[in-house]
This record gives C-alpha cells, sequence and structure tokens, in this order.
C-alpha cells in the first residue's frame, strides 16, 4: 500500500527545509533591521559644560544644555561601576546585549501573568529604551530595544556603554547621571564615593522615588543591603567588606547647593553669549556644550555689589501692582573697556532674556549732552568758560526751553552742564553744527541715523535711544583722558585643552584731545557735588551726568505732572569705573511712569552700586592736570549762584507733534538759522 506523502520522508525534508529557509530569512531580516539602525547619537561625544571664568581667572559660572554633568568611565570608583553591574546585569561583560536566558525566564513569566513587564532589560537595552524608542510597555517596543541593543553592543564596546549608561539615567531627586546623584546625597564628586555610597547610588535606577534616603531611609537602607549582598555574591567585595559596609549607615547629606556655579551672574552670562555670538560667530549650541573656557572682565566684587543694590527694594520707587519699575546697569573699566559688572533688569530672569544693560535703546535726555555738544564743543575750541546764549530761541520752529521755563541771557558752559539747561546746549550744537555732534557721537561709539541729524539730540532726543552699554562706553572716553577701549565682556575663548580660538585685543583709540577730557571731567565734577547730579556724590571724585525725558505731550497724558518722567539716567565715572544706570517702565501710559522722586533713582543706584564695588579701595583723585586760571566758578552771569535742577524734572523736549506742522516732531527734527 502506498505511503501517504504527508507521511513521507520527502515530505519532512520538504518541512524541515521551509523552516530552514525561514530561519535563514527572518536571520537575515533580523540582520538587515538591526544593521540599518541608526545609533549614530552615540558617537557624539557627552556635552560638555562650558566654563565662565572672571578677570583672574577663576570659574565664575557654568554653562550646559544637559541636566547632566557628564564624567568618563575612569572617573568612576570600580566598586560604582560594580555595583551597578551585580544589580542591574551581572551578565553585562559576556552576553550580547540582550540576556538570552533572562529573556526565556522573563517571557515564561510574562505567559503566566498575561502581560509584557521590564524584567530581562539588560543595561545595553535600558540605554537604548532611554535614548530611542518610547516607554510603552508592548511586544513590539521589546522586540525594538533587543535590536537597538544588539547593534549597540555591536558598534561599541561594553566600558563604552556603561559610561553612556551611568551618565543618562535618572537617580531620583531631581538628579540625572552619577556625578550629579553623588552631588545630589552625598555632596561629593562622584570619584570621592565609598563603596557603601556607591551601593546607595545603584540601589536607585529601579525605583528612584521609592528608594530614595530623602523620603524612606529604612526601605533605602535595606535596598543598598541587598546591593551589597550581590556584590558579595558575585565576588566583587569580600564577606568582610560586606559586613562592614552592611553595619554602616547610609551617609546621606542633605545638600541644596549643588553645581554652584551653574545659574551665576546670570545676566553677565547672557551678555558673554550674546557677544560671543555676535561678535565672534559661535552658536549657542557651541558654547552649551563644546566644553569651552571663556575668560571674562568680570569683577566678582564689583558684580556681587551691583546684585545687592538690586536686591534692596528701598532704592527703587513704589511700582504698580501689574508692571515692575526696570532699571538697566553696566559698569566698565575705563582702563580696558572691560565689562566689570552689569545688571539686566529686577525680577526673576530668564535664560538669554531681555536684558535692559545691554538691549534696552532708550532716548539718554541731558546725559547726552556731553556727547552730542560738549564734548565736540570742547573739541572745537570751547572753553568751560565760554559764554553760551540762554534766552528766547527759534529754530526753524523749534523752540527749546529750560526746565524752570526761565532764561538768564548768558551763562557759561560749565554752568549750563550744572543746572542742566537746554537751550544754550541746542544753541550751542546749531553754532558748531550737527555734523559735529554726530561725528563726535560716533567716534564715542553711537552712531547715529540719517533721521538724527536735527538739533533735538542736544537734549537726547534719538529716534532709536541708545543702551547703558553705550552710555557707559561713550562716558567712559572722558574718564579714560580722552582714549576710547571698545566695550567688551569676553578676554579670550579657549578650548578645554587651552587652544585659544578668541583673543581680545585691548587696544584703545584716541577719539578726542586730552584737554577736552580733562574740562569734561572738570565739568562733571561740579555737576555731580552741586548741581543735578548731586544724588551721586560719594566720598570720593566722582564725575556724571544725569538725563530725564519727559512724556509725550498727548491727550493720553494730559494732568500728569510736568515734573514726571518717561526714562530717567544717571552716567558718571570715578578714577576706577565708568558707570551707566537707567530706570523706567518696560511700557510708560498713563498709569506707568515716574514721578519726580523717580528721576533721582538713577543717580542714587550709581552711588550705591560705586561706594560697595571700591569701599576697599584707596580713594585718589583723577588724574588730570590743573589749568592755571580754570577753576570751577558757580556764579551765573548776574552773580547769583547756578540753581540745582529739580531732582526729576525732565530735559528732553515733550511730543509736540500735535503742533502746527513746521514746527519739529518729539525728536526735534528740522533745521534752521540762528536765533
Amino acid at each position: 500500500m502506498k505511503q501517504s506523502f504527508w507521511k513521507s520522508k520527502r515530505f519532512w525534508q520538504l518541512i524541515c527545509g521551509i523552516l530552514i529557509l525561514g530561519c535563514i530569512v527572518v536571520f537575515l531580516a533580523c540582520y538587515l533591521y538591526i544593521r540599518g539602525l541608526d545609533v549614530s547619537k552615540l558617537n557624539q561625544p557627552l556635552p560638555e559644560a562650558t566654563l565662565v571664568l572672571d578677570k583672574n581667572g577663576k570659574a565664575a559660572s557654568q554653562l550646559s544644555a544637559s541636566k547632566v554633568d557628564p564624567v568618563l568611565i575612569a572617573q568612576m570608583p570600580k566598586v560604582l561601576t560594580d555595583a551597578i553591574v551585580a544589580v542591574e546585569d551581572r551578565r553585562f561583560y559576556t552576553h550580547t546585549g540582550i540576556d538570552m536566558k533572562s529573556i526565556v525566564r522573563a517571557l515564561a513569566r510574562d505567559a503566566f501573568r498575561g502581560g509584557y513587564s521590564e524584567g530581562a532589560s539588560t543595561i545595553t537595552q535600558q540605554l537604548a529604551r532611554n535614548l530611542f524608542l518610547s516607554a510603552d510597555k508592548t511586544l513590539g517596543r521589546k522586540l525594538k530595544e533587543a535590536a537597538y541593543a544588539i547593534k549597540m553592543d555591536m558598534t561599541f564596546d561594553k566600558d563604552q556603554i556603561l559610561e553612556m549608561y551611568l551618565n543618562s539615567i535618572y537617580f531620583g531627586e531631581g538628579s540625572w547621571g552619577v556625578q550629579g546623584a553623588a552631588r545630589t546625597y552625598f555632596n561629593k564628586n562622584v570619584q570621592d564615593i565609598s563603596l557603601t555610597e556607591a551601593a546607595v547610588l545603584a540601589a536607585l535606577p529601579k525605583a528612584p522615588s521609592k528608594y530614595s534616603p530623602f523620603q524612606d531611609e529604612q526601605q533605602a537602607l535595606e535596598r543598598r543591603n541587598t546591593v551589597l549582598a550581590l556584590m558579595r555574591d558575585e565576588g566583587k567585595i569580600s564577606s568582610g567588606d560586606y559586613e562592614k559596609a552592611k553595619a554602616s549607615p547610609l551617609g546621606v547629606v542633605k545638600s541644596d547647593k549643588g553645581n554652584e556655579l551653574k545659574g551665576r551672574y546670570p545676566a553677565y552670562v547672557d551678555a558673554v553669549i550674546q557677544e560671543a555670538v555676535q561678535l565672534y560667530g559661535f552658536t549657542e549650541e557651541q558654547l552649551l556644550t563644546g566644553g569651552l573656557r571663556i575668560t571674562t572682565e568680570l569683577d566678582p566684587s564689583v558684580q556681587n555689589a551691583v546684585a545687592e543694590v538690586y536686591k534692596d527694594e528701598s532704592l527703587f520707587p513704589a511700582s504698580k501692582p501689574d508692571q515692575l519699575i526696570q532699571s538697566g546697569a553696566v559698569i566698565l573699566d575705563q582702563r580696558t573697556g572691560g565689562v566689570r559688572a552689569l545688571s539686566g533688569g529686577r525680577g526673576e530672569g530668564v535664560f538669554r532674556g531681555f536684558s535692559h544693560a545691554t538691549q534696552l535703546k532708550r532716548q539718554p535726555g541731558s546725559s547726552f549732552k556731553p556727547i552730542a555738544v560738549y564734548g565736540p564743543a570742547l573739541e572745537n575750541g570751547y572753553k568751560p568758560f565760554t559764554p553760551l546764549y540762554d534766552g528766547p530761541l527759534n529754530i526753524e520752529g523749534y523752540q527749546p526751553q529750560d526746565w524752570d521755563h526761565q532764561t538768564r541771557g548768558q551763562v557759561t558752559m560749565q554752568e549750563a552742564i550744572v543746572s542742566s539747561w537746554n537751550v544754550p546746549a541746542v544753541w550751542l550744537l546749531h553754532e558748531i553744527g550737527i555734523d559735529h555732534g554726530l561725528q563726535f557721537a560716533k567716534k564715542l561709539g553711537i552712531p547715529l541715523p540719517a533721521q538724527d541729524r536735527q538739533l533735538g539730540i542736544a537734549l537726547g532726543g534719538l529716534s532709536e535711544g541708545v543702551s547703558p552699554l553705550q552710555m557707559a562706553q561713550a562716558f567712559s572716553a572722558f574718564a579714560g583722558k580722552g582714549v576710547l577701549y571698545q566695550a567688551h565682556t569676553i578676554v579670550k575663548i579657549e578650548t578645554s585643552s587651552g587652544h585659544v580660538l578668541v583673543q581680545h585685543s585691548d587696544k584703545g583709540v584716541p577719539v578726542m584731545q586730552p584737554e577736552t577730557a580733562y574740562a569734561m571731567t572738570s565739568m562733571l565734577q561740579v555737576a555731580v557735588a552741586q548741581g543735578t547730579g548731586k544724588n551721586a556724590a560719594m566720598n570720593r571724585p566722582v564725575a556724571g551726568k544725569s538725563g530725564t525725558t519727559q512724556l509725550p505731550q498727548t491727550k493720553e497724558f494730559d494732568g500728569i505732572s510736568s515734573g514726571s518722567a518717561k526714562d530717567a539716567w544717571f552716567v558718571g565715572y570715578t578714577p576706577e569705573l565708568t558707570a551707566a544706570v537707567w530706570v523706567g517702565y518696560d511700557r510708560t501710559d498713563k498709569e506707568h511712569y515716574l514721578t519726580t522722586s523717580g528721576g533721582a533713582v538713577p543717580a542714587i543706584l550709581f552711588r550705591e552700586m560705586m561706594g560697595r564695588a571700591l569701599a576697599g579701595a584707596p580713594i585718589v583723585p583723577f588724574d588730570m592736570p590743573i589749568v592755571s586760571g580754570e577753576a570751577p566758578i558757580m556764579n551765573d552771569t548776574r552773580g547769583n549762584p547756578g540753581r540745582d535742577r529739580e531732582v526729576g524734572q525732565s530735559d528732553t523736549p515733550p511730543d509736540k507733534s500735535d503742533k502746527k506742522e513746521n514746527r519739529p516732531d518729539s525728536h526735534g527734527h528740522g533745521k534752521g538759522k540762528k536765533h
């Protein structure tokens, strides 16, 4: 009788052949799939934090785009890596990325329970899941996880995989990576931890919240001892070491410090990043992850003085509930242009947020007079006691007025600066020519656009405005005997190995005659000692100029006191440092403006910051020659003492754009003949 085909030897040979072919196809498909997986992400070096160094070369702040402070496996104690392997994946150094024994055991358990657990995941699989996959518990995800693990094991050696794993996993209490965990739980760097501390850290990845010693000390202790027992069983520690470690306390230290360098001096660091990007062409990613060393001009003592002042609410006028009165300040060294400190604003800041020190653009009011009028006039041969016109003035419809709405006929340049008279400044700019004012401002680092070719610049009426950084740099030329150094925060940028990428040049540029700078310093000293800048006076030589801008004369501001202001400034210097301070609202309207008391604030802030910053410095005079016959005289041309302008009284002309057409706009635009 003929044997049926399905029982024949040939049939079973065919079945075996099909199964073998199927296995080969599946194997090839898996091989090609695994080979095609992209794990190049792991080839990228771990982001290395960039250090910001102060002017003394000491670490001041740390930049990092990562929540991890990566460390090399060579820096990790062997007891830590042994502990992690013992508790997480004891066959780590022998399997191929997946542990078949554990997989078979886990599959049997899952079949019995009717689900998919996280058991059997090797260290390599956990790393694959963290970097490449979602956290869903499905068979498809588990298969992808295994495929990635195999590919990673084919691509990297075991120590590389373990290093990446330990730098990326979560250890609880907000700490990622072993360095962060060591700092969080023991206030140590990872290379300094002991056997018992290593066991505590190794106990955490399975269930960080459950085993955190800060949450449940007894459970953490039991879990730590389990890790120690596994290490003993694996022959990583002796029985004696086990017994000694088991008897030890947890030894955790609650520390709120973490990495003390992260987030320090945020406004200054933002300025450093801005300068590196705009001036030197770095990307933000390069700065955050490149492990660079950025040496800066930061003086911690000066910066801390600024921070203290800006935290003192009593130094600022009361703000409206819905908007904070803002301020920005810059302090630099006129001998180098190095920015020693700055304040980007009040209140909580954000990374790369708006800086009122470097990005703000506001009209500077009378603080611009030395830049646009008196500086170029001195260069053109005028003297501090040259008489200037102070009477009714109408230049093609532009009619500036002094803040007291009076005139004195004639005043000296010294008197005009001390009392901040407006008419003499406009008259003098018209006399020397607007182009001279524009050229001088440009030499001081403030190039003005074409629309600012008008007499209003004498009173700080600018179309775009200026920043505290620009104003501090401009005045530093007066303080620097006529030599201007480019304001900067960065001295040099190096790689972690010491290769210099950027080096700032400290070459100064003469922008005026030394005599001009001396004369200006002399006049601005009197302005502080007896004039509108008296709130900036200290027990050391100070020269400076205040400035306010008036609210626009529109219906919105009808009925508001003429002494109210939109912006308030003080720019000044000592023999050591130059500073500029601005105060005002970000959004000025009928509910948000500076009152009379608010106009004095910039000078007070200047005094407080400079006084604290220079507290330990000897008191020295300005280094300038004494010119015979040029001693300051405070009497006006009628023999009366020069009157101080009331604090907060605005000096920039109001917006008169609602007047007749041939009158200049709010910035005083318009050319004309002499008075």
